[in-house]
């Protein structure tokens, strides 16, 4: 059904990852809006993603670790909002108490078999149901698909501010045009690579593919990046833990190619245009691999994979399984097929 919106808000405050797979509804939302006023409530860590969209008027930040005294101000921005149409993408209690909070009429969400914590309930029309088999991005698209808006074309038009991106500049201009960035950390450690995998996989694609080496990566992967980086017997430059987010999306916005595990850098790796070779263990591609990347899914063997446990209890089998000559086959085919930069 079509449906009429002079102000839209759109809830999600999950993983950079989610809210990278988003984008591509916020643009037909655009698209079949032009003249409404776009509003995204998020947190703080996907802010970046956000925060400089061209097809978003206003962002509303919830400050988690102010507690209380952040959440009064953000509620009553958004109940001042007088949005007449909600997009719920979060699917919790939290996000399903911000759409009821909103006061909007027609709140859209997950169908109840799709939502958790009781989300559904505080939604006033839901999407129907599909379980885990479709792609996270493709499971958004559903909500333009329900509004009756299309579901293409697939666009993201991250931008980066140009004070992030004149950064970049200035730390590639030793690393070179051509370049590897190897991405390192998730949230959950059963998805983690291993240091010496990553190092190998460093030495062999300098080696092979004449390419410069790049770490990226957040704060609390700085351990495992000082290890790769004291092992590798070839130029590497170690950013893990010294870039914004913007400026780490706009370093992946150069890369030649990009390889690492299931997390957010590798969903902004596809979002940006630059080609993601993943390593897959504990969760599945089928559901959260980066889109327009599926000829370069690398999967680790174990009869348990996947498992979806954030703690792995004998040792990440799977990551470990992962053969490094598939790796490099598939960064080879990656670099013959070249990237969709827009």
């Amino acid at each position: 059904m079509r449906v009429s919106g002079e102000k839209i808000l759109i809830v999600l405050h999950g993983s950079i990852g989610d809210v990278a797979r988003a984008l591509p509804l916020l643009n037909l939302l655009r698209r079949a809006y032009p003249h409404s006023r776009i509003t995204w409530a998020v947190e703080p860590p996907s802010l970046p993603v956000v925060g400089n969209h061209p097809s978003i008027d206003e962002v509303l930040v919830l400050d988690r670790p102010a507690g209380w005294k952040g959440l009064g101000p953000f509620l009553r921005q958004i109940r001042s909002g007088e949005f007449d149409l909600v997009l719920d993408l979060q699917r919790h209690l939290k996000s399903g108490l911000i759409s009821r909070w909103s006061g909007a009429p027609f709140r859209l969400g997950f169908h109840r078999h799709d939502s958790k914590e009781g989300n559904w309930i505080f939604n006033s029309h839901h999407i129907p149901p599909v379980g885990d088999g479709l792609s996270k991005m493709f499971h958004y698209l559903k909500f333009a698909e329900y509004l009756g808006i299309g579901t293409t074309p697939i666009e993201w038009k991250i931008k980066v501010p140009s004070q992030e991106m004149d950064g970049v500049a200035e730390r590639l201009r030793f690393v070179g045009d051509r370049f590897a960035v190897f991405f390192v950390g998730t949230r959950w450690e059963s998805k983690q690579w291993f240091p010496r995998q990553t190092d190998l996989g460093a030495r062999e694609v300098y080696k092979r593919f004449g390419l410069s080496i790049v770490l990226l990566g957040a704060r609390q992967e700085i351990p495992f990046a000082q290890e790769v980086e004291a092992s590798c017997d070839v130029p590497l430059s170690n950013w893990v833990g010294q870039t914004s987010l913007g400026e780490a999306i706009g370093i992946l916005s150069k890369a030649t190619v990009a390889v690492g595990p299931d997390t957010g850098l590798m969903h902004l790796s596809a979002a940006v245009g630059t080609p993601v070779v993943s390593l897959w263990g504990a969760t599945s591609p089928a559901r959260t691999g980066p889109h327009g990347n599926d000829y370069l899914v690398v999967r680790g063997k174990a009869d348990c994979s996947p498992c979806y446990l954030r703690q792995c209890p004998i040792g990440r089998i799977c990551m470990q399984s992962i053969e490094m000559d598939e790796v490099l086959g598939k960064v080879e085919k990656a670099l013959t097929q070249g990237s969709r930069k827009e």
